[in-house]
């Protein structure tokens, strides 16, 4: 797919962190680009700032998480251009889950899963069937993260399983829409390959009261200015990917038509051929011991 000024871009959890580096680097496109996240108060500034830039912004409040209001997004997007040709699925939360998998609650999971995956699903639905009907070329971005795409993570479970899950999901998506001669194209986004600075770690902020947790934190919650002190403290330096960065290797990605939107990394790839590895060789996961001695 080629990038043109006039074209649509749709981003999820577009108010901050990757997702608005996305809809900055689509609007230096000259593409109109449809805002959507569930914090109006930071929605309200993103378009402020992408405006004062030039950019053509269309934004609504969406819990991605509801599927009506998925939909009530696409029916507001074709109702104001009329298309859509770049679709991403990038919204998406950490739930907060402590301790041992049997010890969680199942709002974790329940939240986790309604953002992370049902929003994924939801935003297919919703955008999809009318992007083929354009028969227009189009894209499908669905944002993963090597945490559980690429390999499990034990020590956030939760997140993991659901990234694994947007991975199957697009790979599903790929092959259907290959199997209707489709114009449309579709990636799964593994940001990266550092640690980046978005505000999924205070993704507690927006918890619905419909998930809310039914006894109180162990723990506080850590910040990621905290995670990061406590990191360099135990003696190991954290190396960041500035998310503009992501957003351009979005763009390169795109216009390749590639699949696997999976920055170059020794770490990555020796995750994938361990557990590869494991699997073909039909022996225990070695690869987690790490997590298992913790």
């Amino acid at each position: 797919m080629q990038l043109r000024a006039g074209q649509v871009a749709v981003v999820t959890g577009a108010a901050s962190g990757i997702g608005l580096a996305m809809a900055r680097r689509f609007a230096t496109e000259g593409l109109k680009v449809v805002l959507a996240d569930v914090e109006e108060a930071a929605l309200e500034k993103a378009v402020a700032e992408l405006r004062a830039a030039g950019a053509e912004v269309h934004a609504r409040v969406v819990d991605v998480g509801e599927r009506q209001q998925v939909l009530d997004l696409a029916e507001s997007a074709y109702d104001r251009y009329g298309a859509v040709h770049l679709l991403c699925n990038n919204a998406g939360v950490g739930s907060g889950a402590e301790g041992r998998m049997w010890e969680h609650e199942p709002n974790d999971w329940k939240w986790a899963f309604s953002v992370n995956v049902w929003g994924v699903f939801h935003g297919i639905q919703a955008f999809v069937p009318r992007m083929i009907k354009s028969g227009q070329p189009g894209h499908v971005v669905n944002t993963s993260s090597g945490d559980g795409g690429i390999a499990p993570l034990p020590t956030a479970s939760v997140y993991a399983v659901t990234k694994a899950a947007v991975v199957t999901m697009t790979e599903s998506l790929y092959a259907h829409l290959r199997a209707e001669h489709a114009r449309v194209g579709a990636s799964v986004l593994f940001p990266g390959p550092h640690m980046l600075r978005t505000g999924l770690w205070e993704s507690h902020r927006n918890r619905p009261e419909r998930y809310a947790k039914k006894r109180p934190r162990r723990t506080p919650y850590r910040s990621l200015d905290q995670w990061e002190t406590a990191m360099r403290a135990a003696g190991k330096e954290v190396s960041f990917t500035p998310v503009e960065e992501v957003a351009e290797f979005v763009v390169e990605g795109v216009r390749a038509d590639r699949f696997w939107l999976l920055p170059p990394s020794e770490h990555s790839d020796a995750q994938i051929r361990a557990r590869a590895a494991s699997m073909l060789d039909r022996t225990n996961p070695s690869y987690l011991e790490s997590f298992i001695l913790d």
